[in-house]
């Protein structure tokens, strides 16, 4: 009967939470185990610079991800029993070292604490491996020591032992934080998953390759010259530059001239042929790519251009709407009173096309709380690696264009979160405002 029991709470404790299957390392240790980042630096300097700079330095104290935690993720974790594994499944990888010594919830960034080192030097470099054959919710294994895991087996240092890690070295590695199932068990992060389906995988791509640039350097004071030192900078869609180009955008029309009344006919093609995931990635219950068309006449006038529907299931959700409201789970968490939501879109052009995979709380109701997402298969509208999606634009000239020079321009944009989202949060600009990712033009003449 004892064992009946606890065979029935145990299923029970996995249909409640993903997130509490995978915390046997909660507390397991305690931040005196693990070196400080600066001690790194005093051989790793080049490296610890780099590192410093990305976002793995900042993964606790980024604004965004603060206001997330302690604004909406941690009251919802002490409120509703089904998402309280988000208590210390959020800062397994956001603020490794906090859940690793079992300080579960951390301080908050002003507070100075350990959590604040973020995904350190000792975390990758102490991960031995996985749980789980394919890898996600933070299901690593560390084991804090002298030993760092790394990609050389020659390396020497008169600070640490070198050990040769195939792990280190694989996806397999990003994917323990990279990709994430919500306690409801729908897939809010699946970047590695992505990956591995994609060309890139089948010819031998990894991660790495492109969020760790190669090239020749000393990884330490004292260390070899190799050809392929790694670069610990980690870009990816917070640098604008790493987002500048990455799809591919033409725009086309068989018409050299137009006339008031007439009807422009346009075809843009995109294609993602440089990311080996889908675009956008990662948290993609708050990102955002959308591209907007816009007609310029002579006079300078602006004529924005929707896309043609297409009709297929969950399109509403993909073509930009100021009325349609959303997030409304937020007001909730936040104990605000008769809360209707925000604008789904933030400031994005009436009738552009959104590239996006929305996320559906219990309720229906699209959210940005991904450990509050019930159902995101509804659509999912991204562009796939190597995928061309092609739209139309069906104009209708107004009487009103100026003869002479008529431009259309198609730009696409990246955000992080929606614009509605950051003023509301009152998250820095550069949280929500929208960075260029390409543009195409055409020049015709009006008559």
């Amino acid at each position: 009967m004892k064992n009946l029991r606890a065979c029935f709470i145990m299923t029970l404790i996995l249909l409640i939470s993903p997130f509490l299957v995978y915390s046997a390392e909660m507390g397991k240790f305690s931040y005196g185990d693990f070196e400080q980042p600066k001690r790194c630096g005093m051989c790793h300097k080049e490296i610890h610079q780099e590192w410093q700079q990305s976002l793995m330095s900042q993964s606790f104290t980024h604004e965004w991800d603060q206001v997330e935690y302690f604004k909406l993720a941690l009251p919802h974790a002490l409120k509703l029993q089904k998402v309280s594994g988000i208590k210390g499944g959020c800062i397994a990888c956001h603020g490794p070292l906090a859940f690793l010594s079992g300080d579960i919830p951390p301080k908050p960034a002003e507070a100075g604490t350990r959590a604040n080192e973020g995904v350190s030097c000792e975390i990758c470099h102490n991960i031995i491996g996985t749980t789980e054959e394919v890898p996600f919710n933070f299901s690593f294994i560390i084991e804090p020591d002298k030993v760092k895991q790394g990609p050389r087996g020659d390396a020497k240092s008169p600070a640490h032992d070198v050990k040769y890690s195939e792990f280190t070295i694989s996806p397999e590695l990003c994917a323990t934080c990279h990709d994430e199932q919500s306690p409801y068990g729908a897939w809010v992060k699946t970047t590695y998953r992505e990956w591995k389906a994609s060309p890139h995988a089948n010819g031998g791509k990894r991660c790495q390759d492109c969020h760790m640039y190669h090239a020749p350097g000393k990884s330490a004071f004292g260390g070899k010259e190799r050809a392929d030192m790694a670069h610990h900078n980690f870009h990816g869609s917070h640098f604008p530059s790493k987002l500048a180009g990455t799809v591919d955008l033409a725009l086309y029309t068989k018409n050299k001239e137009i006339t008031p009344g007439s009807k422009l006919e346009l075809r843009a093609e995109l294609f993602n042929g440089k990311a080996g995931h889908y675009i956008p990635s990662g948290s993609t219950e708050e990102r955002m790519l959308w591209m907007e068309v816009w007609a310029i006449d002579a006079m300078g006038k602006h004529y924005p251009i929707p896309v043609d529907p297409k009709g297929f299931h969950g399109e509403e959700y993909t073509i930009a709407d100021p009325k349609a409201m959303a997030y409304q789970a937020m007001g909730e968490i936040m104990e605000i009173k008769d809360f209707k939501g925000l604008k789904r879109d933030g400031n994005v052009q009436e009738g552009a096309r959104i590239f996006r995979r929305p996320f559906l709380d219990p309720k229906g109701r699209m959210t940005i709380c991904q450990w509050y997402t019930e159902n995101n298969t509804l659509v999912d509208y991204r562009i796939g690696p190597m995928e061309t999606k092609i739209e139309n634009y069906t104009w209708s000239v107004p009487a009103e264009v100026a003869s002479g020079q008529l431009t259309i321009k198609a730009s696409l944009f990246f955000s992080q979160v929606p614009s509605s989202v950051g003023e509301f949060l009152e998250l820095p600009a550069f949280e929500y405002e929208p960075i260029p990712v390409n543009t195409a033009t055409l020049i015709l003449e009006a008559r």
